[in-house]
């Protein structure tokens, strides 16, 4: 069993001494103060699972005591011990970070009652928060997110290819995180303190993307007041995102082959070849290998491109990914819009493991906000969904993987439960929802804990 070590501050001797002997008897390791100076001192130099003081001390009170020690370690509790008059001052305490108080004389009994009860909720907090930190570092490759076996393989490919100077083509629906990728293999790799520029092929206007990627020379056409520097160029000993691929016009495929092939470019109007070290990365949502067919993308330039390729998986190949997604995404709005929504109604997450996401992650992190701002509430319930999701409620359409939604939970929650030995909390963390979710449909589907 585990020991913790306590701090007990009074001015009294015998209290000091009571108080004691009683919390030893009970395989706790106590330390003791006699002013609020003495505890601080002591604080700082130890480590304590939790803090009873009295509220009335010689120089500063118990008071400083509780707001000092807030103020360095929020999540250490500390109780109050105050006489029956001044009660008053025990419960501003409380407002501000006390965790409960007691009257003198204090009854041992009710005193480790309180004490075990703020344990209990401390060692919680600290084991959510390390779970919390390691599960990001678990399911979280630079902003990517994702425990599912495709995600997992993903991570395992960026962290190889990122210290390679290879081309990169990332493939998948629009939505998936392809520019996350990148963006990802650019900050793993030694090029991470150089530029990343990121070129929309889809975006600029075929006319004038040879001098976006190019650059220009003064003169060089109607409106060339001066000499323009290219993306490529920018890019320069970084890398360069060529988002939708696909979409650039044949002819330049044809000029960025021989840069690919030569590593040096020649601005519009220029007569000087400029020697650039730049790592590409593309993008497409297209099928290139019908496009070649098409005759509008150069197979050539394809086999350039694609020395390595990333293939994103949609969401809906990914369901496990979903609550974690959720999740994320619900936790950041928090961070930034400063309001606390602390999760998701239990149906709501089996609607989001049901739809289909054509959107992609893109459109579950625009659901997840959409929600955010509409609800009043401490969690997301079903009537601040939009309509196509929460109509699937009522209707009695099998999901598009044709496994039925209860079925689905199950194996996720059976899944999550398995990944951490069947820890009730822990599990609830993975799936984005409360304990006492947890425990609801664990109940309602039958899973009997191991």
């Amino acid at each position: 069993m585990q020991r913790h070590n306590i701090l007990v501050v009074d001015d009294e001797k015998n209290i000091l001494k009571v108080v004691s002997m009683t919390l030893k008897k009970n395989n706790y390791d106590v330390e003791t103060a006699r002013s609020s100076e003495e505890a601080v001192e002591k604080f700082n130099r130890n480590g304590y699972a939790l803090i009873i003081t009295d509220l009335k001390l010689p120089g500063k009170t118990g008071m400083d005591l509780l707001e000092y020690v807030k103020s360095k370690e929020p999540d250490i509790p500390v109780i109050m011990i105050t006489a029956f008059g001044t009660i008053a001052n025990a419960i501003n305490a409380m407002k501000k970070g006390a965790f409960n108080y007691l009257t003198k004389p204090v009854n041992p009994d009710e005193l480790l009652t309180v004490m075990k009860e703020a344990i209990e909720k401390y060692e919680l907090r600290r084991e959510n928060i390390s779970l919390k930190s390691e599960l990001k570092q678990k399911y979280t490759f630079n902003n990517i997110i994702g425990k599912s076996a495709a995600m997992q393989e993903i991570f395992g490919t960026i962290k190889m290819v990122s210290r390679t100077q290879s081309n990169i083509l990332v493939v998948g629906e629009s939505g998936t995180g392809k520019e996350l990728v990148a963006r990802a293999v650019h900050y793993d790799s030694n090029r991470a303190e150089k530029p990343f520029v990121t070129i929309d092929c889809a975006a600029i206007p075929s006319e004038l993307m040879e001098s976006e990627l190019f650059g220009h020379e003064k003169g060089a056409f109607t409106g060339a007041h001066e000499r323009k520097t290219g993306l490529l160029e920018y890019g320069n000993a970084g890398t360069v995102f060529l988002d939708e691929i696909g979409e650039l016009d044949v002819n330049l495929q044809k000029k960025l082959l021989r840069f690919l092939q030569e590593r040096e470019i020649l601005r519009v109007g220029g007569v000087n070849r400029i020697k650039l070290n730049v790592r590409i990365i593309a993008a497409t949502n297209k099928d290139l290998t019908e496009e070649i067919k098409a005759k509008r993308f150069r197979e050539d330039l394809f086999y350039r491109l694609n020395v390595v390729t990333i293939k994103m998986p949609p969401l809906r190949e990914r369901k496990d990914d979903i609550p974690l997604l959720a999740n994320h995404f619900l936790e950041r709005l928090n961070r930034i819009e400063g309001k606390l929504i602390t999760g998701f109604e239990d149906n709501v997450l089996g609607v989001f493991l049901r739809y289909g996401w054509p959107g992609n992650v893109r459109e579950l992190e625009n659901v997840v906000e959409r929600a955010y701002v509409l609800c009043p509430n401490v969690t997301i319930g079903m009537k601040y969904l939009p309509v196509k999701l929460s109509s699937l409620v009522h209707e009695n359409k099998e999901p598009l993987d044709q496994m039925n939604l209860l079925e689905t939970e199950k194996r996720l929650i059976i899944k999550a439960l398995g990944q951490t030995e069947w820890n009730q909390s822990k599990a609830a963390i993975i799936l984005g929802i409360s304990r006492k979710q947890l425990m609801t449909k664990m109940k309602n589907l039958g899973i009997k804990a191991a």
